[in-house]
């Protein structure tokens, strides 16, 4: 069974993960690209048993466009996202691909918000394509 990573960028705060995400998903919402720093958030998420949390973190909660809330934990000292829970999928954790450090790690099966993408994003083709 795999084992991966994912840390801060100082290493305070780390989920250690067994076994494959159950869903890896690309989100292009103005509020993950806000979020990211990035054009859009590539999360993967994992059933809650399947992660082990260490360090500290602080949290923040925003409200999504369907009302439910999103609760980021990320480090107190370098301010990284590491992990963050999904109100109505509390079975679950997402983990941005990101803190994972791993350019082998399985493409987006999903493409979400897409009415907000940046026109030269190429989502992968064979993903569910959500406007």
């Amino acid at each position: 069974m795999s084992q991966r990573l994912a840390s801060c960028s100082c290493g305070q705060l780390t989920a250690q993960v067994v076994g494959e995400p159950v869903r890896i998903s690309i989100c292009h919402c103005l509020a993950c690209q806000r979020r990211t720093g990035s054009v859009f958030g590539e999360q993967a998420r994992f059933r809650r048993e399947h992660v082990a949390l260490s360090g500290a973190s602080t949290e923040y909660v925003r409200v999504g466009d369907e009302g439910s809330r999103i609760r980021f934990h990320f480090c107190p000292h370098c301010g990284s996202t590491v992990y963050y829970e999904l109100q109505g999928l509390e079975d679950y954790l997402a983990i941005p691909v990101g803190a994972f450090a791993d350019p082998d790690f399985p493409a987006p099966g999903v493409s979400v918000y897409e009415e907000r993408m940046h026109a030269w994003v190429v989502p992968p083709i064979d993903a569910e394509h959500i406007p």
